[in-house]
């Protein structure tokens, strides 16, 4: 039986609201487990997965095994751009969320999926891989980085999505941001995930026009879906 996923979109929410709400999904399933596993006998497996889509005000987040010195502005420069500094429980290092980025939270539970960390990880990136296939654009991954790339061991070597999850329990929270029309000048400020050789890119950019963001996320949702293996309900 194939695992099935509950959609919320959330629109424009802000970075902490968003958090908030996953950590509240996140542990409805991880306590369901641990119940579970002290009482087999009389509590089922529970079939809840979350599929979360947002798009934030421009904030910057750090991951815990991150540098604050990748963050290249002080607080009033930050102020002056309109945006946030915040510290997550997140891996990975510091990236940018803003208008016109899809933003995902997946909440699986992976035990469901039978799959791990790791498979997990290269599914959001074959997801979006697929879905920029779809406007001819060839993405790959990076050896040693997650994230989704284009021109993969060139010197224009860039990322498109970056990936950054927590999971415990083998259940997952946060995600990815896929950069559809989003304003690359706010990565200028930071070295994103921490490198200083590597830029950032988006799918305006690469197209050389807007996109509706719209029908990008309906394309990813079903892709990610089919990748996955899962069912919405």
């Amino acid at each position: 039986m194939k695992p099935i996923v509950h959609f919320t979109g959330l629109g424009t929410t802000e970075y902490k609201d968003a958090w908030q709400y996953q950590e509240k999904l996140f542990m409805e399933i991880v306590e369901h487990k641990m119940q579970m596993r002290s009482n087999p006998e009389t509590i089922t497996w529970s079939k809840k997965n979350h599929l979360l889509f947002c798009e934030h005000p421009h904030v910057y987040t750090l991951g815990k095994s991150g540098s604050e010195n990748n963050l290249l502005i002080n607080t009033l420069q930050l102020q002056q751009k309109n945006a946030s500094f915040i510290k997550t429980n997140r891996g990975g290092d510091i990236t940018y969320h803003g208008p016109g980025q899809v933003v995902g939270y997946p909440i699986f539970d992976l035990d469901q999926f039978g799959i791990t960390l790791r498979e997990y990880i290269e599914k959001l990136e074959e997801s979006v891989i697929i879905t920029l296939n779809h406007y001819n654009i060839n993405a790959e991954r990076l050896k040693g980085a997650t994230g989704v790339w284009l021109d993969v061991n060139k010197p224009c070597t860039r990322k498109i999505c970056a990936i950054g999850v927590r999971s415990s329990h083998w259940v997952t929270m946060h995600g990815f941001a896929f950069n559809i029309n989003t304003n690359l000048s706010y990565f200028n400020y930071i070295n994103p995930c921490g490198f200083t050789d590597k830029t950032v890119t988006s799918l305006q950019k690469e197209t050389g026009r807007n996109h509706d963001i719209n029908e990008i996320k309906s394309l990813l949702k079903m892709n990610l879906a089919e990748v996955f293996g899962y069912t919405y309900d």
